[in-house]
């Protein structure tokens, strides 16, 4: 069989084999084609979709905490009293009177820091006449009668617990009965103006000293405290 025969003869196969084949293809629906203005409209509902959607935390990244700040206040701090800071309370809170009577307050010179030659006073001057009553500055009791050539006739007094020692010199007597280990009321009458031991003979006063009590009992040698802010007027007792 020739070439041309066989194209010939083959021909009605191929013929119904691309037939059948256009015939299947041409079965599936074209796609319809979208407007123009379609993928337009998609982009902007999702621009706006996404905006209105909170973005997600980050994972493992926790919110900024702001550090408290330091103090601003600027007070100092507290300290707890010292043992002479108690013990001026202490004193402030026995309500001292003027140890002479008839002076009131601000009558009292301050001599408390006043020179007496290489020596701070550390004690007030009442001046007053002689033979004034010299009254008890505080309740307690009678510690020591004694008398020296500085302060002349003098009395060593305690508050109640003892932690205070009250002097008073320069007297010109005691009053009658007076004895160690006496127990005092507030405004009882110890003694008397005068100018014994070196005070001037002419100018009688009493001088009046407040001092913690010596940590070894030495109420002589104790801590001076200034009584002339924590003195009020004096109210003898009539004793």
């Amino acid at each position: 069989m020739s070439t041309a025969a066989f194209k010939q003869k083959r021909a009605p196969v191929w013929q119904e084999k691309m037939d059948r084949k256009q015939g299947s293809m041409r079965t599936v629906p074209d796609s319809p084609r979208l407007h123009p203005v379609i993928p337009l409209l998609q982009f902007a509902f999702l621009v706006a979709f996404t905006a209105c959607v909170p973005p997600s935390p980050e994972v493992g990244v926790l919110p900024r905490q702001e550090s408290p700040s330091p103090l601003t206040d600027s007070s100092p701090p507290f300290h707890s009293p010292s043992p002479l800071d108690r013990e001026i309370i202490n004193v402030r809170s026995r309500l001292l009177i003027v140890p002479v009577a008839g002076v009131s307050p601000d009558q009292i010179p301050d001599s408390y820091l006043a020179k007496r030659g290489s020596r701070t006073h550390n004690a007030i001057d009442i001046l007053a006449p002689r033979g004034t009553p010299v009254l008890s500055a505080d309740e307690g009791r009678v510690l020591k009668l004694r008398s020296n050539a500085l302060g002349g006739i003098t009395v060593y007094a305690t508050d109640p617990a003892g932690r205070i020692v009250y002097y008073y010199a320069h007297l010109e007597r005691y009053r009658g009965g007076l004895a160690e280990g006496a127990p005092l009321g507030k405004g009882d009458t110890i003694g008397y103006v005068g100018t014994t031991g070196n005070a001037p003979p002419g100018v009688p006063h009493l001088h009046f000293q407040v001092t913690v009590m010596h940590v070894e009992g030495k109420y002589w040698a104790g801590t001076p405290i200034d009584p002339r802010p924590f003195t009020t007027p004096a109210r003898s007792s009539g004793r």
